[in-house]
């Protein structure tokens, strides 16, 4: 399994490649990867630091794919910036990351870290109770993601 993030500079650019390039490219691709899946998320804010799509001070990221119920939208979204996003930010391993939104109550937590060893540390220490103040079951409908290693050389 891979997982490509691609960060855009606007909406604009985004829509223009999509009308511009990304057919021709997709085409050159056929056969080469099967069962993709592909989301697109609005920016809401940084995780510890303004966020830059820079991957050389990072071995691991974590992604987080949330479903949230709809009622619950606004409650999980002021949890992630005052109970998840301060933890995170205080954890020594954790370089930066960011939050995003998609149609349909769905939410991207995406976080960056110098190594497995420092994430497990935070996550071990602090995510259960983390995730009782935040009242996240009550929250979250769905929730998917993985643990990726970087790899420098796939780094454009």
């Amino acid at each position: 399994m891979a997982h490509i993030f691609a960060f855009w500079e606007s909406r604009a650019f985004y829509d223009s490649f999509m009308a511009r390039s990304h057919d021709r490219l997709a085409a050159s691709q056929s056969g080469t990867f099967k069962d993709a899946q592909v989301r697109l998320f609005d920016h809401r804010f940084d995780v510890k630091t303004g966020f830059e799509p820079r991957f050389t001070d990072a071995d691991l990221l974590r992604v987080a794919l949330c479903r949230v119920h709809e009622e619950r939208a606004e409650h999980f979204t002021l949890m992630q910036e005052k109970v998840w996003n301060p933890a995170m930010a205080g954890s020594p391993g954790m370089v930066r990351g960011l939050f995003g939104e998609a149609p349909g109550n769905e939410f991207l937590v995406l976080s960056m870290w110098q190594s497995s060893a420092e994430h497990g540390k935070y996550r071990t220490e602090r995510v259960e109770r983390l995730a009782l103040r935040a009242q996240t079951e009550a929250d979250v409908a769905a929730l998917t993601g993985d643990i990726v290693g970087l790899e420098p050389a796939w780094t454009v």
